[in-house]
């Protein structure tokens, strides 16, 4: 009985998560008059919502440049981010501890505080209206996943490490040999966190983008919705469609990584 009960409730729970993307997969295909009808399966089934959008508003280009802005985002952070990791987990040096203190305090730093001041160093550098500062600043890490990798390398065998240097390995041969392979479901972690993140981030393409060909999914879904959801004309089924579009490639790659996803936060948690 006692299972019976856990099962209702995690399907429940499953419910509630599915139920909106299942909403927006099923509106998107509806036509106009009953794009906000409450049946669950399209009727009328309109595919041709999605051809439409395609050809209205170049989806094609902002799923380019959000695969190369995201993917450069998460492979930097991930690197950087990794390094400065193993470098607090397993060297000693003389102020490790306030230093690693002072790099978490900057979790703390709303983001909104650095928005001015690192936009007018891009604007310095003729930087400001490119997709560069969409990724660069990935190159110096984030506090919150050196947090999380440093954790990794500490559950790391010692000894294993120990040996090497005995036998000579370099600190690089240690980061790159040993340690990289054996934090990997860490390290997937962070990339999918990271990908997500850069996917789905609306504020720095809106800061820094002016150019329509440039524009990542978000701020693309943005000018998609300022053309067709607004006024009594409203295109809805377009904008769920293209909105569609910019959801299903992060739901595949959850799938395909949950296994490390899961791995990882369970060793998080058993550390």
């Amino acid at each position: 009985m006692k299972r019976a009960l856990v099962l209702l409730g995690l399907l429940l729970v499953a419910v509630a998560f599915v139920y909106p993307f299942w909403w927006l997969v099923s509106a998107s295909l509806k036509d106009r008059a009953h794009v906000f009808d409450n049946a669950l399966l399209p009727a009328p089934f309109s595919p041709g919502n999605y051809v439409e959008v395609w050809r209205a508003v170049p989806l094609l280009t902002w799923i380019g440049n959000s695969v190369v802005v995201g993917l450069a985002a998460a492979v930097a952070v991930t690197l950087s981010s990794a390094a400065v990791a193993f470098g607090f987990a397993l060297f000693r040096f003389r102020g490790r501890g306030p230093l690693f203190g002072l790099v978490l305090a900057t979790m703390m730093l709303p983001a909104a505080v650095t928005m001015v001041p690192v936009y007018l160093e891009w604007h310095a550098i003729g930087l400001a209206t490119t997709q560069v500062p969409l990724w660069a600043q990935n190159l110096f890490g984030s506090a919150f996943y050196v947090f999380l990798l440093r954790q990794f390398f500490l559950g790391l065998p010692s000894e294993v490490f120990d040996a090497a240097k005995v036998d000579g390995a370099s600190p690089w041969r240690l980061f790159t040999g040993m340690a990289l392979p054996l934090a990997r479901p860490g390290l997937v972690v962070v990339f999918v966190f990271e990908l997500k993140n850069a996917w789905t981030d609306l504020v720095k393409p809106l800061i820094y983008l002016r150019e329509a060909q440039l524009y990542t999914l978000p701020r693309g879904l943005k000018a998609v919705l300022d053309r067709f959801g607004e006024g009594g004309e409203a295109q809805w089924e377009l904008v769920l469609a293209a909105s569609t579009v910019a959801t299903v490639p992060m739901v595949l790659l959850f799938l395909v990584a949950q296994r490390y996803f899961v791995r990882g936060t369970v060793t998080q948690h058993v550390e």
